[in-house]
């Protein structure tokens, strides 16, 4: 069974960066935002990024067919 990877490591490196900020954003105090339910949204929406970085597979990458590794 072939693994499913369609994430290269610049696509990868970019989505744990963009998880990290949204992690801070959404469950550090901070000026940003201000709003607790809008922070707790932000935060978890910050897991998607994070998961997909984690298993190097994005599902909507496959539903319009792009895969960002290289030699591929």
């Amino acid at each position: 069974m072939s693994k499913l990877v369609n994430i290269g490591r610049t696509d990868r490196t970019l989505r744990f960066l963009l998880a990290v900020i949204l992690l801070a954003i959404g469950f550090l105090e901070n000026p940003i935002i201000s709003g607790g339910t809008a922070r707790t949204i932000i935060g978890v929406f910050a897991f998607i990024p994070l998961l997909t970085a984690i298993f190097r597979y994005c599902p909507l990458y496959s539903l319009i067919g792009v895969n960002t590794c290289a030699g591929k």
